[in-house]
Formats: C-alpha cells, structure tokens, sequence
C-alpha cells in the first residue's frame, strides 16, 4: 500500500475549479487520458492514451469541498480524495491517493507511480490555465 498527496493553490475560484477536475465530458485537459466512458451516476472509466481502462466508482461528493471515489483496474485498487478549499479569489485543493498494488512486482514502484501521477495532474490544470 501507498499514500500520498499533492496540494496546490490555484489562481481560480473554487466552482470554476470544482467543476473543471469532476467533469467527466471536459477532460481534454489531461494528457493522459484518450477518453472517459460514463457508466452510472456514480461509476466511471477513464482510459489511458493507450487505452487502459480504471474504473472509479464515488463514494462521497459534496460539491466545491470534497469528491471521493474508489478505484480499480487489474494493476491495482485504491481510494482517492479529493478536497477543494476556497481562498479568496483561489482554490486550495489537496488529492490523496491510497493505493494497494495487486501484483507483487509493482508494490516497490506504487509510491515512486503515484507521485509522478499526481505531478502530471497538477501540470495538466497549469495548461488548463488554472495556474496550479
């Protein structure tokens, strides 16, 4: 298992930023993904550009303060939480992921993964032109 987590303060207000990272249909923004299928409601799948698919399901949405969800895909299970802080004109947002590799292989490499993932992501809203 590893945690972590990223925080950043972005130059938007906290509806623009909620509803730019919980859009399931304006993901254009992230360069890693192809695409996003919507299952129900609450599960989803994003794929990879190549086509990898992880399926998340929310657990708690309260919205411009919290999202969470589960996730899972034949690499690994975990949780995610997402928290989202107005201050003043800005948003704090801070992302935890929790995550358990389910091959024996990969559990050295899940920290070193989910850094780098959560470093993307932050660089992925700068392009979107929230400024992370």
């Amino acid at each position: 298992m590893a945690v972590s987590t990223i925080k950043a303060t972005l130059d938007k207000d906290i509806e623009t930023v909620w509803k730019i990272v919980t859009s399931l249909t304006e993901y254009q923004w992230r360069s890693d993904l192809s695409k996003i299928e919507v299952l129900s409601e609450n599960q989803f799948v994003e794929y990879t550009k190549d086509g990898y698919g992880t399926t998340f399901t929310v657990t708690a949405c309260e919205p411009c303060k919290r999202w969470e969800f589960d996730m899972e895909n034949s690499n690994m299970t975990g949780h995610w939480v997402g928290q989202f802080e107005e201050k003043g004109d800005k948003t704090e947002i801070t992302f935890t992921e929790d995550v358990t590799a389910r091959k024996v292989i990969l559990k050295p490499l899940v920290g070193i993964f989910l850094k780098k993932q959560q470093a993307r992501y932050v660089e992925d809203l700068r392009k979107a032109g929230l400024n992370a």
